[in-house]
């Protein structure tokens, strides 16, 4: 029997590979625009028992969902309903719709509010839920997978269209595409906030297309062949879709350690997502937790701002998540 131990880990493994990052009806925010049902099959809706959404997520295998720590710091796993399935928060969803409870919570060990470090959570579901076309898991990105500068990228969610703008009724999720943005230059724009090297930031730099609050621990996707990847998780920003100011994520390949630590078995399919070419950002991450803010001077002198500007408090502003 123990012979064929390998061949069988070896087998399920290639299952969870099969199944993650496929959207059989994804043909293909902030200056988004409708999501067509089923296009985005992990995404969830984080929601407040009795008060609605909160915050969006990831379903990463039957039994686990990702999002971002600060939406579920310091709170009981009862406080929550996890929705699947959904396209409107407004009805709509009569066939597609699963609701579920939470079990326990996981927030990162090193999460520090207030450098929005290790931004990250897993919660264990309280029962398994069964995939559909409308319901399936993304594929995580996995140790060592590279997001050059201009990488193409969509995130989803549920949050205001503008700042302090509400999305109106029915509440359809909304997708929108932005590219990567590479870390020293997002470290210029942001002047004394740090961009570490567990961070990823995208944008149109123009501004017009960003997350906003609502939007925070929801995904951020890019597709390699015909599997979609998740590269970070919607973390924070300042206002919304403003030019300049990139939208900032967690990035989820620095955690496949721990999320394989925190999962005991029928793990997520990890994916090492591959970009060509030489990064135009340049970036060569430094030692240590953080990266190094990168000098006022080339290209970002310009854009930097004239004073650093203060950290967005996790209550202001519920950290930038983009759709397709």
């Amino acid at each position: 029997m123990a012979s064929w131990k390998p061949l069988q880990v070896l087998a399920l493994l290639s299952l969870l590979f099969a199944e993650c990052g496929i959207a059989p009806l994804n043909p293909k925010i902030v200056g988004g625009q409708d999501a067509t049902p089923g296009s985005w099959p992990w995404q969830v809706s984080l929601q407040r028992t009795g008060l609605g959404h909160l915050c969006g997520g990831s379903l990463i295998t039957k039994n686990w969902v990702l999002t971002a720590a600060h939406c579920v710091s310091r709170s009981r796993p009862s406080a929550f309903q996890v929705f699947l399935g959904l396209n409107q928060l407004q009805g709509g969803n009569t066939n597609t719709q699963v609701n579920v409870g939470i079990a326990k919570i996981f927030v990162h060990p090193r999460y520090d509010s207030s450098t929005s470090n290790n931004d990250i959570a897993l919660l264990r579901l309280s029962s398994p839920v069964q995939f559909t076309d409308y319901i399936r898991p993304v594929c995580l990105a996995a140790s060592g997978s590279r997001f050059n500068n201009g990488t193409d990228s969509w995130v989803t969610g549920w949050g205001n269209v503008g700042e302090g703008v509400p999305l109106p009724p029915p509440q359809t999720l909304q997708e929108v595409e932005v590219p990567v943005i590479g870390n020293r230059q997002c470290s210029c724009f942001y002047g004394n906030i740090l961009i570490t090297n567990n961070m990823i930031c995208s944008a149109v730099l123009s501004g017009g297309k960003d997350s906003c609050q609502g939007d925070s621990g929801g995904p951020m996707v890019s597709k390699q062949r015909s599997r979609w990847v998740q590269s970070g998780v919607v973390s924070f920003g300042r206002g919304c879709a403003r030019p300049n100011l990139p939208g900032v994520y967690t990035r989820v390949s620095q955690y496949q350690s721990w999320i394989n630590s925190v999962i005991p078995d029928n793990k997520p399919g990890f994916v090492r997502f591959t970009s060509s070419g030489v990064d135009p950002d340049s970036i060569s991450p430094a030692s240590g937790p953080r990266a190094e803010a990168a000098p006022a001077s080339g290209p970002c002198a310009e854009a930097a701002p004239a004073s650093p500007a203060p950290r967005v408090p996790r209550a202001s502003r519920v950290p930038c998540g983009s759709a397709p």
